[in-house]
């Protein structure tokens, strides 16, 4: 079983050298809190954590799963002892406002910390994960009774958040959605209705569950405009803020999953609960994308996660294996055969794996500044900068999720595959990180779903390609700063062909659909993934660029190999994986009568 070991050295590089987050927090009007000193410490404590507390829960978690009896949950053995350990730390409240016993500090020190707890133990992660959701939805669009009430207990970590949309019939579709929310004379509602997959709906580690629900009014409008937002908690709150009386909120059952069986996913019945609306009615979908963007992110995370847990275990090993001998001779010629290592396929498989988690993690923790700049915007009252980060990060999320979802199920797949038979064998834990690797392009819309919400949305429909010509535009000029350096001149040329492919197969696209309706969907997933390969070989370019300076400089010096190996790792990328983009983008191109010929009739495997 991979025993997990935070990367912090890798961590520290993205922060210190790439993105200069000591500069950055600078700017934001809380970033003083977020000294080299207090970063330190942080990065450090959640490294001890991922690595001593819930790392070595990851299997057994997997072994025993969660029970239901009777409407409860109860979590794997250790899980309440290291969610205890949790909120006594205060990792919950680490970026949340000190008025509710927050910290205060930037966003993306929880997002690089949820990082190392989501690679150590993925299931785990998810219980407090999906609080955050919650507790941003509140923060923004809650009344500040809602917020008193609400913020504190979810910041401590003693009370969990959830989200509450998918129901039987529709999932991506809420349109269809069927919860009723019934006013009441003291202002309240009750909610009726059943919601599927809640991830986190039931469990034993906290002492109150906050369900985010969506719900339809009585005579709403048809379809997403009638969808409004609630609050409904487990337990309704007292006066003083403690908990209360149960609410009638049932789990039906937990689904018996392929993976991440440690989390419990639940079925919820709401049966005249007692709700209380958040945000504006029928415009409950709106306040819901703020659930829905911090969710995705961090299923991004996921991706990331598991590619790096995967590498973890799959290094080792191929240097520990013996079988065959290596093409170009022999390299462990005292042994009866050379390690795996040495074979040109293991390694093409373990620099894939390496190239996924650390150009995965640069194109995280890039956004993750985007977020502090969106987050201390909203703080400060700032809507024309808030709406400007906001705009840039929405581009951002569809290909994070979507791209880096599909990329770590692959590097998973590596992983296991380095092990050969082995990785088909449990107690090595190699399947099962392929296995928590699955649902990741699955929950928080599929693939297909952020395909569909880059091209057809964010590109065509809200920015008619400006948003790409923009993005490219910043590219071009790291591209032009190192067009006469000898070693990046390469890098800074793909990069250039690259963009201006980028933009042309927008255009192409965006007028193809003028006559071919369906070329926005047929195109959207190859569109997506050639986004991905060449946002991902900026963030290569960027990371290659920087530990040449430092060799070239005598600045790296005292760990030469970490920038040596960036490099290298670059040169992989570019060599090996940039040119996928280019069968992306030749398929994206063709009309979609190739997907549409066939009538729906004439899908058959009965003729």
């Amino acid at each position: 079983m991979p025993a997990y070991k935070a990367p912090l050295r890798d961590t520290r590089f993205l922060m210190n050298e790439v993105f200069d987050y000591p500069a950055h927090y600078q700017t934001l009007s809380n970033g003083e809190l977020a000294d080299s000193d207090t970063v330190d410490m942080i990065l450090e404590g959640a490294a001890d954590y991922c690595e001593n507390v819930i790392s070595p829960l990851y299997q057994t978690g997997d072994d025993e799963g969660c029970h239901w009896n009777n409407g409860e949950v109860t979590t794997p053995k250790g899980y309440k002892e290291a969610y205890d350990q949790f909120v006594q730390s205060g990792w919950q409240g680490l970026s949340y406002p000190e008025q509710y016993g927050g910290q205060g500090l930037p966003m993306s020190l929880n997002l690089i910390k949820s990082e190392m707890m989501g690679t150590a133990n993925w299931a785990f992660t998810m219980y407090p994960g999906l609080s955050m959701g919650c507790m941003n939805t509140i923060l923004q669009f809650g009344t500040e009774e809602q917020k008193d009430i609400y913020m504190p207990p979810l910041v401590a970590g003693t009370w969990s958040g959830t989200m509450c949309l998918t129901e039987p019939q529709c999932g991506t579709d809420l349109g269809q959605l069927k919860t009723k929310a019934e006013p009441q004379a003291d202002g309240t509602y009750k909610i009726t209705g059943t919601k599927i997959f809640i991830s986190a709906g039931e469990h034993d580690l906290t002492e109150n569950i906050v369900h985010i629900v969506l719900a339809r009014l009585p005579a709403a409008p048809a379809g997403t405009k009638g969808i409004s937002l609630f609050i409904v908690p487990k337990f309704l709150p007292t006066a003083e803020g403690s908990v209360g009386e149960r609410n009638a909120v049932n789990c039906g059952s937990i689904e018996h999953k392929m993976g991440i069986k440690a989390s419990a996913t639940a079925v919820l019945n709401f049966d005249n609960a007692t709700g209380y609306l958040i945000g504006e009615q029928n415009k409950g979908l709106h306040a819901m994308f703020t659930f829905m963007n911090t969710a995705r992110i961090g299923t991004a995370v996921q991706g990331i996660a598991h590619a790096e847990l995967s590498f973890q275990g799959a290094l080792p090993y191929a240097k520990e294996r013996m079988s065959m001998r290596a093409l170009s001779g022999k390299k462990d010629p005292e042994k009866f055969a050379d390690a795996i290592i040495h074979h040109a396929d293991v390694r093409r498989m373990l620099l894939t794996q390496k190239a996924i988690a650390e150009g995965g993690r640069a194109m995280i923790y890039h956004a993750a500044q985007l977020a502090d700049k969106m987050t201390d915007a909203l703080t400060r009252g700032d809507n024309a900068e808030y709406e400007e980060y906001d705009d840039k990060l929405g581009f951002y999320t569809p290909i994070l999720k979507g791209f880096l979802t599909e990329l770590g199920l692959e590097a998973a797949n590596h992983g296991m595959q380095v092990f050969g038979g082995h990785g088909y064998i449990k107690e090595w834990g190699m399947e099962q990180i392929v296995r928590d690797a699955r649902i990741a392009t699955l929950y928080e819309g599929t693939t297909g779903v952020q395909a569909l919400d880059l091209i057809g949305r964010k590109v065509l429909l809200s920015s008619k390609g400006k948003v790409v010509r923009d993005y490219t535009a910043e590219i071009l000029k790291f591209s032009g700063r190192h067009a006469r350096n000898k070693y990046m001149r390469r890098f800074a040329w793909d990069l250039t062909k690259i963009c201006a492919q980028w933009n042309a197969l927008t255009v192409r696209i965006m007028l193809a659909a003028r006559k071919d309706r369906d070329i926005v969907s047929s195109a959207s997933f190859d569109y997506l993934m050639f986004s991905g390969y060449a946002m991902m070989a900026y963030f290569w370019a960027q990371q290659a660029a920087v530990a040449s300076e430092k060799l070239e400089s005598g600045e790296g010096k005292e760990t030469p190999e970490f920038y040596k190996a960036k490099i290298k790792v670059a040169d992989f990328y570019f060599e090996r994986m940039l040119p996928r983009a280019q069968g992306h983008a030749e398929a994206m191109v063709n009309p979609s009568r190739t997907m549409t010929s066939l009538a729906a009739e004439h899908f058959s495997f009965d003729y």
